[in-house]
């Protein structure tokens, strides 16, 4: 019997003022898996990760978080953690007092309390900087604060909105790592505008546009129908093209960038290959070309917006 997934949304979408800001909106997340949620300003990225955070409330649609509905939220609080794009810190206090005080917030005293702000600081390479008052940190320390602020409760859904946004190469490079290891036993969602944080970070990409889903997959599926060949004979485009599934050939260091139509088996292709005696040399599937998917989704007109 499968596992349930840590996270689903179901048919999710949110209206405001008359108009939806997120659509039909359906994915799932697993334990051990970072999802990164990609788009541009206005893309519906915030709305969802607030209703799945259950700050806002879907007008349509559930949120089921390890098998409990999010608007029961006293039924899981404990499974969420959650850093909006502003992290909730109070400067005048110290790393380890907000700790505390976020530890208390999630009923834990004691040695338990104590234990769970440690392994925070330890996890989120605060132990220099513990005893320091938040609004005298950097704005990447500030970050990894809200990050162990997120996950001191030890919650296994962790929900990233921008952490990443402002900060210095060095800072990112450091989030970036950490969440990878966040990812590594927990379910994260990454909420991104920025390609490089999902690549780095990430083995899947929810890519939301006008507030619906247009694409989700994993990173190496984002062009699955464009494989890479090699052959020993001197073909040229024209001569791809007279393959009736193959829609477009590039060259590029003698090796050739074949996009198939939709659905056909790369099985078809080494076949019609060796049949024309083109010497197949080598194929297997393309590099995922994110930015290209990316570009190709932000571009595209939705109706409403052009109306």
């Amino acid at each position: 019997m499968p596992a349930t997934p840590l996270l689903q949304l179901q048919d999710v979408s949110r209206a405001l003022a008359g108009r939806n800001v997120v659509e039909d909106v359906n994915f799932q997340l697993d334990r051990g898996s970072v999802l990164g949620l990609l788009g541009v300003n206005g893309a519906g990225k915030s709305t969802t990760l607030r209703m799945i955070a259950g700050l806002l409330a879907p007008s349509r649609g559930r949120i089921l978080i390890d098998g409990l509905d999010a608007a029961e939220r006293t039924a899981t609080s404990a499974a969420l953690g959650y850093l909006p794009e502003t992290a909730p810190l109070y400067p005048e206090l110290r790393v380890i007092e907000q700790l505390a005080f976020c530890a208390r917030t999630h009923r834990l005293r004691g040695a338990a309390a104590t234990q769970a702000v440690a392994r925070a600081i330890e996890q989120c390479g605060l132990g220099d900087v513990r005893r320091r008052l938040l609004g005298n940190l950097s704005r990447g320390y500030q970050q990894r604060a809200g990050i162990a602020a997120a996950i001191v409760h030890g919650p296994p859904l962790v929900v990233l909105d921008e952490p990443i946004s402002g900060l210095d190469p060095l800072q990112a490079a450091k989030i970036r790592t950490l969440v990878r290891e966040l990812g590594r036993e927990r379910g994260v969602i990454l909420s991104t505008h920025l390609l490089p944080d999902v690549e780095a970070c990430c083995d899947r990409v929810v890519i939301l546009h006008g507030g619906r889903v247009r694409h989700d997959g994993t990173l190496q599926a984002v062009t699955p129908d464009t494989l890479q060949v090699r052959v020993a004979a001197q073909v040229d485009a024209a001569m791809w093209k007279t393959l009736s599934f193959v829609q477009a050939a590039d060259l590029a260091g003698g090796v050739w960038r074949v996009r198939l139509a939709p659905g056909t088996p790369a099985a078809q292709l080494a076949v019609a290959v060796v049949g024309n005696g083109w010497g197949l040399q080598e194929l297997r599937g393309a590099e995922a070309d994110l930015e290209q998917t990316f570009l190709r989704i932000a571009s595209a007109a939705e109706p409403e917006l052009a109306a």
